[in-house]
């Protein structure tokens, strides 16, 4: 880690791509830079880094050049909705159906950790998928374990952390979930590599915990961290003091058990004013930082108010 902070300082925040797709990749690592974020959240995609072009790994090369030149440091998301499959958001998955499907996941994946090696990245973090209505979720279960294992086996060999992130909805979508994934992976002599990715606003949707709670419980499991606001039971990512995250608390729980690596903010419905959010995240972030947990955090007020240009 470029920035790694010492005991006691402040965290390392950083904002994901998605979020800023209407941007050029280098124009928003410019953004993230001049607003004092300590990294990125690359999500690749089509316009950021897009793993299926020619020349990734020159492009990759390059890339880490420019982020070594602004000083910041990297986490690789796989969460694109249409890179893979036009008419068919985030498939082919984990968890399809198809066999074929599930290998292209796997050779994503793949590539997403040779761009992680090329960029020295703190981890790739990457989900199960929604297991089809009428599919056997005992019969996803074994699947997801293979494309997991193999997974953590190509990223053994490249030296990449993995992280783990379960989502509302998907087979895998609490830290219970994660454990029986941890456990079945061991059972099938997998790397005992798999770390966990916790978004904690997914907690208010469909966690087992509350988000800093969650922080305390998993400390020692957690490779990658994402903030943001959600209200309760809603899957809907929202600006920093919006919802039911209790964010200064959220973020207290990560100074308390010493977590070092980038605290990510995903506000992908909010790309057509990511002029507007890179900075009042930030601030708002600074704000949370310096709050006391029995206090909810300021929302973005200088913000316009949300839209439905998503």
């Amino acid at each position: 880690m470029r920035g790694a902070p010492l005991p006691g300082q402040p965290l390392r925040f950083a904002y994901n791509t998605n979020g800023m797709a209407h941007h050029r990749l280098g124009d928003a690592l410019d953004l993230l830079a001049h607003h004092g974020y300590a990294g990125v959240a690359l999500t690749l995609d089509h316009g950021h880094l897009d793993p299926f072009a020619p020349d990734l790994d020159a492009r990759t090369a390059a890339l880490s050049g420019e982020l070594e030149d602004r000083g910041l440091d990297v986490m690789i998301e796989t969460g694109a909705r249409f890179l893979m499959d036009p008419g068919a958001k985030h498939e082919p998955t984990l968890v399809t159906a198809d066999a074929a499907g599930r290998a292209r996941r796997v050779d994503f994946l793949t590539r997403a950790l040779d761009v992680a090696a090329g960029l020295r990245a703190e981890a790739v973090s990457f989900w199960a998928g929604v297991p089809a209505a009428r599919l056997d979720r005992e019969q996803a279960w074994g699947w997801l374990v293979d494309g997991v294992g193999e997974v953590l086996q190509r990223a053994d060999e490249r030296g990449v952390t993995c992280a783990f992130e379960p989502e509302p909805g998907m087979l895998v979508e609490h830290t219970g979930d994660y454990q029986r994934l941890v456990e079945a992976l061991a059972a099938a002599g997998a790397p005992d590599t798999l770390g966990l990715a916790l978004d904690t606003g997914h907690c208010v949707v469909a966690g087992d915990l509350e988000p800093q709670d969650a922080v305390r419980a998993w400390a020692p499991h957690l490779r990658a961290v994402a903030v943001e606001g959600m209200a309760r039971g809603v899957h809907e990512h929202l600006p920093i003091g919006e919802g039911d995250v209790d964010v200064p608390a959220v973020l207290a729980a990560l100074r308390e058990v010493g977590y070092e690596r980038l605290v990510s903010v995903e506000l992908s419905r909010d790309s057509h004013r990511a002029d507007v959010m890179v900075p009042a995240t930030m601030a708002a972030l600074r704000a949370a930082q310096d709050t006391p947990e029995t206090t909810r955090t300021p929302t973005t007020q200088d913000t316009p108010e949300r839209q439905e240009d998503r």
